[in-house]
């Protein structure tokens, strides 16, 4: 009963916590991750039920594990979406030879969805190769960004809305470079973050949405309200 009330008891990748920004019109905190990997697959629009299941067949969730191997491998969260036009993860060829699909780059709703692996899942060597040609395996870099925290139900669209204030937030405050340029690209690049399955209560479900910032500007930040005392407890 506890996954109804948002308790699901899954791993989450780990992170050090740089600023909490409690007191903003649109509060956030900025997070740094380390390397991690992730299955990913292509959404059709902003249903996302195909592609879970998809996901949810690589490591055993509903099925024998579409893997090789069969390994079953355990859930973790969040449940990641983006817009496809800004990945950052990088395919990675399980085995020879390395082919490149031809994609629609005018297509820019396309969304993609991710699991997160678990953390023992550190090098490629470690991790079975899917055996569902839509599902492949990426490499996400380390990074530093803001997240928003929300509850309740979350879809794409809102996810977007959410990003534009955000982003909005980052900008007045100097974690952005100056211009429409680089909001328009922050808000783009936002991923959505979803920690519970579809049947937990709307209000015990956490959601996320993360924007990626530049490590110099964050630490420029970080020094300069730590100097005037205006930086908030981490």
């Amino acid at each position: 009963m506890g996954i109804v009330f948002g308790k699901n008891g899954v791993a989450e990748p780990a992170f050090d916590i740089l600023l909490q920004r409690n007191t903003a019109s649109v509060p956030y905190v900025i997070r740094k991750y380390g390397e991690r990997f992730a299955i990913e697959t292509d959404m059709m629009g902003t249903n996302d039920n195909g592609a879970f299941g998809r996901l949810a067949g690589y490591i055993g969730v509903t099925s024998s594990p579409q893997n090789d191997g069969g390994t079953p491998i355990s859930m973790t969260a969040p449940v990641v979406t983006e817009s496809s036009s800004n990945l950052r993860g990088k395919a990675i060829a399980m085995t020879a030879p390395v082919i490149t699909k031809n994609e629609d780059e005018n297509d820019k709703s396309a969304e993609t969805m991710q699991f997160i692996l678990p953390a023992e899942y550190d090098s490629m060597s470690k991790i079975p190769a899917p055996t569902n040609p839509d599902v492949r395996i990426v490499e996400i870099p380390s990074a530093i960004g803001a997240v928003y925290h929300t509850n309740g139900k979350v879809d794409v669209k809102k996810g977007d809305e959410l990003a534009v204030s955000l982003v909005g937030q980052l900008s007045e405050d100097g974690l952005l470079a100056s211009g429409e340029e680089a909001r328009e690209k922050a808000i783009e690049g936002h991923q959505l973050w979803r920690y519970d399955p579809p049947f937990t209560i709307p209000y015990f479900r956490r959601n996320e949405v993360w924007v990626e910032l530049d490590p110099e500007m964050v630490e420029a930040y970080l020094k300069k309200h730590s100097s005037s005392g205006e930086a908030e407890a981490k």
